[in-house]
């Protein structure tokens, strides 16, 4: 039964990355994890599957807003769940680093922040049933903020595993791969969703239905996670904070690759916010029911599905490309979006909203995929977590600064927020293009 195994890890491994990548040196890796890479391959595609879908079925850009919405929170609340997401999630990454850089296996990381983001979850469901709109509105962002410091703590270790356990230019297929089967079964949650309000239930227990199924999934994804054979890494030069700020600085003085970087990097925030004032957007037209979100639900499934293969091989070669191309789509949703509520025919709305959920999610997986992929291969093993920590931290206050885009949907209106979105697009393009590619991003110091 193990050889049996073996034999599927290997060859599902040869499918996704490639049939010549069994026989590739193992350049980028310690040696002594080489011949690990088939078996973590595919567990750490399993933890990806589970988790791309619990990001849909539980997350902030739809369920987390619909969920505020049946509760009957004030606007300004639906426009900081991402905002929250994003700075929660990327500001403590520069405490945490520093930590997770003592540990020699760093997998426990991403299983313990996977099962407290489990517990949150669960937490929200009693919340929503028994507290009044505003109160409850706010425990519930509040759980939502400590689910996204957990996140963020995750990602750094998980950025570390990756490396230790997938070869260079192999990591941005397995980052696709991880995203085509979330998308999948994303269509298929998303095609439920209709089906099961056909049934009669009440919106509230169908969203509550949708956040126990994301919270399961978390506990799913930390036990794929948990099975990966990660190879004890080098603990020594764990930084505090102090010193992670100054090592960030020096990159951000020492090298403009860095700084171009972080600009793109910053303007590509946008792609990431839009699609909770989308969903506002189409709420002036259309009813928020279970049908409609199952709708949308399904756009972005398809979108993971269809963007997977493209992107991931796309930025094994230039990461770089991958990040214009996804702000030049985010640049194409928006404008979309604005049509659908002011010129489209009302019977085409529906169509057209998911034509548009459709785009914003190919170019936020490609914004993801993008960067990821660039810096894991841009900055050496000794940096590569305090880059990243600093890097999200630089965004994560940006990111709290965004949250007062949900007043300005509040007070001016949703089509101007995705009108300001629609030029922070189209300056993310310009930046990505003047980024150097992922291997010079460091080449030349500024003497």
């Amino acid at each position: 039964m193990k050889r049996i195994m073996r034999l599927t890890q290997r060859r599902l491994y040869a499918i996704l990355a490639g049939e010549d990548a069994l026989d590739r040196a193992c350049e980028s890796i310690p040696e002594s994890g080489c011949h690990e890479q088939p078996y973590n391959f595919t567990f750490n595609i399993a933890n990806g599957a589970a988790t791309k879908l619990a990001e849909q079925v539980a997350g902030p850009n739809l369920v987390l807003v619909w969920l505020l919405h049946l509760i009957g929170s004030p606007v300004w609340m639906y426009g900081l769940l991402v905002p929250i997401k994003q700075a929660g999630s990327l500001l403590p990454q520069l405490v945490a680093s520093g930590q997770i850089r003592r540990l020699a296996v760093r997998k426990w990381v991403w299983v313990g922040a996977a099962l407290l983001q489990m517990v949150t979850l669960l937490l929200m469901i009693p919340i929503s049933f028994t507290l009044p709109a505003a109160g409850g509105g706010v425990l519930i962002l509040g759980l939502f903020a400590v689910f996204s410091m957990a996140s963020g703590t995750a990602s750094i270790a998980f950025q570390d595993v990756l490396a230790k356990t997938i070869i260079k230019g192999h990591r941005g297929r397995l980052l696709a791969s991880r995203a085509l089967i979330g998308g999948l079964l994303t269509i298929g949650a998303g095609a439920l969703l209709p089906l099961i309000k056909e049934q009669g239930y009440s919106d509230m227990m169908t969203v509550s239905a949708l956040i126990i199924a994301g919270a399961v999934l978390w506990g799913g994804g930390a036990l794929f996670f948990a099975m990966i054979r990660e190879v004890p890494g080098q603990t020594q030069g764990g930084r505090n904070p102090i010193h992670e700020i100054s090592i960030g600085l020096d990159y951000l003085k020492r090298y403009n690759g860095f700084r171009r970087f972080l600009l793109a990097r910053s303007l590509l925030l946008g792609v990431e916010l839009a699609t909770p004032f989308y969903l506002l957007h189409a709420s002036e037209s259309l009813d928020i029911d279970g049908g409609f979100i199952g709708t949308l639900v399904l756009a972005v499934g398809i979108s993971q599905v269809l963007s997977s293969p493209f992107w991931g091989r796309l930025a094994d070669r230039t990461s770089r490309t991958v990040m214009t191309y996804s702000a030049l789509l985010s640049v194409l949703a928006a404008i979309l979006v604005l049509w659908i509520g002011s010129s489209c025919p009302p019977q085409w709305q529906v169509a057209g909203f998911f034509a548009s959920f459709v785009v914003i999610g190919l170019a936020e997986a490609g914004v993801r995929l993008g960067r990821k992929t660039y810096l894991v291969d841009a900055i050496n093993d000794e940096d590569r977590a305090t880059c990243v920590a600093f890097t999200n931290s630089f965004v994560g206050v940006l990111a709290l600064i965004s949250g007062a885009g949900g007043l300005v949907a509040q007070w001016f209106g949703s089509g101007s927020l995705i009108g300001v979105l629609v030029v922070v697009g189209v300056l993310a393009v310009f930046s990505c293009r003047w980024m150097p590619e992922a291997d010079h991003m460091l080449a030349n110091e500024t003497s």
